[in-house]
C-alpha cells in the first residue's frame, strides 16, 4: 500500500512510533498556522498599540464561528479518503480528492462574501467597545477575501493526511509562515499599516500556502493525484463526506458560539480584559493545535484501519493516542502556565494585562489534558463513520455546560477566574458522555466484524 515515502502504513506493523510521525509534523503545522495569527497579534501590539491589540484579538472568535462548518466538513473528505486508499479504491479515492477540492473553493468563495457582508454586523452583536470596533471590522473584512486559499489548503492537507503524509504540508507552512513574519515587518512598522498590514500579510501567506498545497497534489502520481479538468461535485462522495463533516462542522461552530459568548462576557470587563484573554488565548490554541494532531492521527489511522476490518487494531489506536495526549498536553500545559509571564510579555508590556493573561490561563492550561481525552473518542468515532451522535454529546457536554455557567453561575461571581472554571468543568462533562457513547458504538462495529 505504501508507495511515496511520504505516506504512511496505518494497517500494519507498531502504531506508536507511526502516531508520532504523523502527528509531529501535524502538530509543528497547527503551530505554524497560529504563528500567522500570533505574529499579527506581537506586531499590533507592540507597534501599534492595545486598542489595535485588542482589535485583532476580539475576532478571532467570530472568525472560527464563520469558518468551523466549512473545516469541520474536511474532516469528512480525509475520513472518506483514507478509507478509499486503504482498501485500494482508486476510482473511488480520484472521485473524493476531486469532490473535496471542488467543494473547498465553492465554500471559500462563499464565507469570503459572508465575512465582507456581515463582519461589523456580528462585532457589535457581540457587543465590541467602539474604541476597537472600526479596526476589528477592517481586520475581518481583509481577513475574509483570502477565505478561498484557506479552504483550499486545508482540504487539499486533509487528503495528505488520509495517505499519512503531514510532512509536505509541514514544509508549505514553514515557507508561508516566513513570508507572513516578513510580511508584518514591512507593512506594519515601514508602511504604518496597522490591522489593515497584518491582514494582508495572512492574506498572502495563505495564497501562497495553498499554491503549494494544489501543486504537490497536481504532481502526485498515486490515486489521489489532481487534475484541474476533473474536478467535479460527486453525489455519493458529497454524501459520505457530509455525513461525517457536516456533524463535526456543526459540533465546531455550536462550541465555537459558546466562546463567542465567552469573549462578550470578557467584553464587558473592557479593553485591558480584552488584551489579556487575547494572548492568553493565542497561548491556548498552541495548545489545541498540539493535542487536536494527536487526534486527527486517531481519526486517519481509524479510519483506515476500518476500511480493512482491522477491529482489534482500532482499539490499539486509541489506546495509544490516549498516552500520547495525555503526555502531550501535561508537558505543554504545565510548561505554559509555569513559564506564562514569560510568554505573555512577548504579546504585551502592560502588567494588568498580564495579570488578567494568567489569570485565564491558570484555569485552561495545566488541566487541558481533559479537553485532549475529550476530543480523542469523537474522533475514534468519526473515524468509523459515527459522527452525529458524537456531535450531539459534545455540545449538550461542552457548548450546554458553558452556556448554563455563564448565565447561571458567572453572574454571581463576576470574575474571571469564575468565568474560565467553566472550560475544565465543560470537558470532564463531555468526557463521561463522549465514552458511554463510544461503548456502545464498540461494541456493535466488533459485533460485525466477529471479533
Amino acid at each position: 500500500m505504501k508507495s511515496s515515502k511520504y505516506e504512511i502504513d496505518m494497517c500494519s506493523g507498531s502504531i506508536m512510533d507511526k502516531l508520532i510521525s504523523f502527528s509531529l509534523p501535524l502538530m509543528l503545522s497547527g503551530v505554524l498556522q497560529l504563528m500567522f495569527n500570533a505574529v499579527d497579534i506581537v506586531v499590533v501590539g507592540r507597534f501599534s498599540g492595545s486598542q489595535a491589540l485588542a482589535a485583532v484579538g476580539s475576532t478571532t472568535a467570530l472568525i472560527n464561528l464563520f469558518t468551523n462548518l466549512f473545516i469541520g466538513i474536511s474532516l469528512g473528505a480525509n475520513v472518506l479518503a483514507a478509507r478509499f486508499f486503504a482498501s485500494g479504491k482508486a476510482r473511488e479515492m480520484s472521485e473524493t480528492v476531486h469532490t473535496a477540492i471542488s467543494l473547498a473553493a465553492i465554500s471559500g468563495i462563499i464565507m469570503a462574501f459572508a465575512g465582507l457582508l456581515f463582519s461589523r454586523l456580528a462585532l457589535e452583536l457581540m457587543g465590541t467597545p467602539s474604541d476597537v470596533i472600526d479596526q476589528s471590522s477592517l481586520y475581518m473584512k481583509i481577513y475574509f477575501i483570502g477565505m478561498p486559499f484557506f479552504m483550499l489548503y486545508n482540504y487539499g492537507a486533509a487528503i495528505l493526511r488520509a495517505i499519512g503524509d503531514t510532512k509536505r504540508p509541514l514544509f508549505y507552512l514553514i515557507i508561508s509562515g516566513c513570508i507572513n513574519a516578513a510580511l508584518n515587518m514591512i507593512l506594519v512598522i515601514v508602511f504604518h499599516l496597522g490591522v489593515a498590514g497584518v491582514a494582508i500579510a495572512t492574506v498572502i501567506s495563505q495564497m501562497l500556502s495553498c499554491i503549494l498545497v494544489l501543486k504537490c497534489l497536481y504532481q502526485s502520481e498515486g490515486s489521489y493525484q489532481l487534475r484541474f479538468s476533473k474536478l467535479t461535485l460527486k453525489k455519493y462522495c458529497l454524501k459520505q463526506i457530509f455525513q461525517v463533516g457536516i456533524p463535526a462542522g456543526i459540533q465546531s461552530t455550536v462550541i465555537t458560539f459558546s466562546n463567542v459568548l465567552l469573549q462578550s462576557s470578557v467584553n464587558s470587563f473592557g479593553s485591558i480584559a480584552m488584551a489579556g484573554y487575547t494572548a492568553a488565548n493565542n497561548i491556548f490554541g498552541f495548545l489545541y493545535m498540539a493535542v487536536n494532531s494527536v487526534t486527527q492521527a486517531c481519526m486517519s489511522f481509524t479510519s483506515q484501519n476500518y476500511g480493512v476490518s482491522k477491529y482489534k487494531r482500532m482499539d490499539r489506536v486509541l489506546a495509544d493516542c490516549m498516552i500520547l495526549t495525555v503526555i502531550v498536553s501535561l508537558l505543554l500545559g504545565c510548561g505554559s502556565y509555569v513559564f506564562g509571564h514569560q510568554i505573555l510579555r512577548i504579546y504585551t508590556e502592560d502588567a494588568e494585562v498580564i495579570a488578567c493573561g494568567m489569570e485565564i490561563l491558570s484555569y485552561t492550561t495545566v488541566t487541558y489534558f481533559f479537553c485532549g481525552i475529550m476530543d480523542l473518542f469523537p474522533g475514534a468515532l468519526r473515524g468509523m463513520g459515527h459522527s452525529a451522535v458524537p456531535m450531539l454529546l459534545s455540545i449538550i457536554g461542552t457548548v450546554g455546560t458553558r452556556v448554563v455557567w455563564i448565565f447561571g453561575v458567572f453572574p454571581h461571581h463576576r470574575s474571571l477566574a469564575a468565568l474560565f472554571l467553566s472550560y475544565p468543568v465543560s470537558w470532564i462533562v463531555t468526557i463521561l458522555l463522549q465514552v458511554v457513547c463510544f461503548y456502545f458504538v464498540r461494541k456493535e462495529v466488533h459485533k460485525q466484524g466477529g471479533s
